[in-house]
C-alpha cells in the first residue's frame, strides 16, 4: 500500500562543498534509498531562523512530495538523522 507524504527539510548550507542542488538531489537519493518515490521537489530558499538553532542564522527549505509505504518515513527519518547536512526534518502523510 503507497500513501503519499510531504517533507519538510532544512538544509544546513554553512560549509557547504558543493553547490545546493547538489545537496538537494542527494538528499533524494537517500530517500529512495530507502523505498520512497519523489513526485516532485519544490525548493523554497534560503530562510532566516527567528533564532539561532545550533549556531545557524539561516536554512534553506525544501518540500519533498514522496510517495511509499507508512514504514518508510520511520526510514527515512533515521537515515537523514545521521545527515549532518539535514538541520531539521518533518514529515505529514497528505490526503
Amino acid at each position: 500500500m503507497s500513501r503519499k507524504y510531504q517533507g519538510l527539510i532544512v538544509l544546513n548550507t554553512k560549509s557547504l562543498d558543493g553547490t545546493v542542488d547538489e545537496l538537494v538531489s542527494s538528499v533524494a537519493k537517500e530517500i529512495e534509498a530507502e523505498g520512497g518515490k519523489i513526485d516532485k521537489v519544490v525548493q523554497m530558499g534560503r530562510r532566516q531562523f527567528a533564532y539561532n538553532a545550533r549556531h545557524l542564522e539561516a536554512g534553506h527549505y525544501v518540500n519533498y512530495h514522496i510517495s511509499g509505504s507508512p514504514d518508510m518515513v520511520a526510514k527515512v527519518q533515521a537515515r537523514l538523522h545521521l545527515n549532518t547536512k539535514v538541520h531539521l526534518q518533518h514529515f505529514q502523510r497528505i490526503a
